[in-house]
């Protein structure tokens, strides 16, 4: 748990105006308020089971009748390390080898066991950034109390610098909590790093898939064209708007994989709106390379099936 005060509603929304600008801060928080729980018609598809209350009810009742609720619930707390390289000629030597890990999806207060088995599996990593890709709350709307108290427990675990953008499942009232932790939300913005004097650049976009509020030119607009340059987002689906403005590369999550998948890990739904090839993993569209993590969390059920949960180490070579 953190040691960190409590903010309070007051102090959420003084941060957040801060942040943002008093206009950008209503005006984002009262897109969340009006479309936060709604399941039909938001977003970029049109059907939205993680809003629906009856859906854990109902997907555990069918999986108990078939005996398999159990060995759903144990697959999802077998947590696997991915290891991806991602080549670039725009890659400065000065950044050749540099690590990322990439966590996504971790619903940190759905399964406290796969959660205890991540903060395990990343106390001895070694790493040089580490990347959150969205949705660390188990729900789309209530209390996120206990997913920063969740959140919290992680970031005991992890190493500074922390890169954060948000998912469909997180508010942005989240957001000073987290950064309060010592972690950076980017909200379609841009963070440079700097090695023996060669650059690249990291931009991180507001939830794209629901709500709908990211900006990839406000996040690139200070990059530098030529230099190398890598975009978060919770969801592949902005793949297409990320390559042609210019990103080497787009880590992202939100499709789970499919989560519950039919035996080679055929995923029943991506809940996503892209080709089935950008659901997980590794991938390249024109001169973009992409990786879509399958998650370390589950969503509406904790459970798994031929879909096991992941956090990616990427490693950057210079070509």
């Amino acid at each position: 748990m953190s040691n960190e005060p409590t903010l309070t509603e007051d102090d959420i929304m003084r941060a957040l105006e801060a942040r943002l600008g008093r206009l950008h801060a209503r005006q984002r928080l009262g897109i969340e308020r009006d479309h936060e729980a709604q399941i039909f018609g938001q977003g970029l598809n049109f059907f939205h089971p993680e809003n629906l209350a009856a859906s854990p009810l109902l997907i555990r009742a069918a999986l108990t009748a078939v005996g398999l609720y159990r060995r759903g619930l144990a697959n999802a707390e077998k947590l696997l390390l991915r290891e991806n390289e991602i080549v670039s000629a725009r890659l400065p030597r000065a950044f050749d080898g540099f690590a990322i890990l990439h966590l996504s999806d971790l619903h940190v207060d759905m399964c406290p066991r796969a959660m205890a088995r991540l903060r395990e599996m990343v106390a001895d990593l070694a790493y040089d950034l580490c990347v959150l890709t969205g949705d660390y709350r188990g729900a789309t709307h209530g209390s996120h109390a206990a997913a920063l108290d969740g959140m919290a427990e992680l970031r005991e675990a992890l190493r500074a610098p922390i890169l954060a953008v948000l998912g469909n499942h997180d508010t942005i009232l989240m957001t000073p909590g987290l950064e309060q932790m010592g972690m950076r939300v980017l909200l379609n913005e841009c963070e440079t790093f700097v090695r023996d004097g060669a650059r690249i650049h990291v931009a991180g976009v507001d939830d794209a898939h629901y709500f709908r509020v990211d900006n990839i030119a406000k996040a690139g607009e200070g990059i530098p064209q030529g230099e190398f340059s890598l975009l978060l987002s919770h969801t592949p689906e902005i793949f297409r708007q990320a390559a042609h403005a210019g990103f080497d590369v787009l880590l992202a999550g939100h499709t789970h994989g499919g989560q519950i998948c039919l035996p080679g890990g055929v995923a029943l739904t991506l809940d996503s709106v892209l080709p089935r090839a950008y659901g997980a993993g590794a991938w390249r569209y024109h001169d973009m390379q992409g990786y879509t993590s399958v998650g370390a969390g589950s969503s509406v059920l904790p459970v798994r099936f031929n879909c096991p949960p992941e956090i990616t180490l990427h490693r950057l070579r210079t070509a």
